[in-house]
């Protein structure tokens, strides 16, 4: 994220010109500024909640294109990006704190081959928002989704991708 180091409260946000106010949110969305810029005419936001929802409300009205667009630009879990240290700065954070940066052997290979069937599966990386798992419930998560039809799992990767959005929204602006 381009945040600003004084970037503290949302009156600073809903100040901010246009393209501004789309860096600092660029990636509450991962790679996908497309999301604050099409959120930034719905200032000002008196809450996190009224940013996010925003913020949501754009990904819900855009194209299903943008969309698997969006899904794409998630990086694998404990993937080639992560183990090239490649992720942006939220993701790297983010699974790290759930443990994927130090997956054992055995791990690692269970995570590589669900992330490769789960790609050819649906075209996109299974996303969840590993803050609100273990590295455990996590792996369950991906086994229990790893079977399910695109079209269960393209709104399902999307609420994920919400929940991981506000999470990220919430440590930018710990006091709104």
């Amino acid at each position: 994220m381009h945040s600003d180091p004084t970037a503290q409260d949302l009156p600073w946000l809903n100040a901010l010109p246009a393209e501004h106010f789309t860096a600092t949110l660029a990636d509450v969305f991962e790679h996908s500024p497309w999301v604050a810029a099409h959120a930034a005419g719905a200032r000002p936001f008196h809450d996190v909640a009224a940013l996010h929802h925003a913020m949501c409300t754009a990904v819900r009205q855009a194209s299903p294109q943008e969309q698997m667009a969006l899904l794409r630009a998630h990086p694998e879990l404990a993937g080639q990006q992560a183990q090239a240290g490649d992720l942006t700065a939220a993701s790297a954070r983010e699974q790290s704190r759930a443990g994927l940066n130090a997956l054992s052997g055995e791990e690692l290979i269970r995570i590589s081959a669900l992330n490769a069937a789960y790609m050819q599966r649906h075209t996109f990386p299974f996303i969840v928002c590993v803050s609100q798992h273990t590295k455990q419930s996590m792996f369950a998560e991906f086994e229990r989704r790893a079977h399910n039809p695109s079209a269960t799992e393209i709104p399902e990767a999307l609420s994920q991708v919400e929940a991981i959005a506000r999470l990220r929204l919430d440590a930018m602006f710990p006091a709104a």
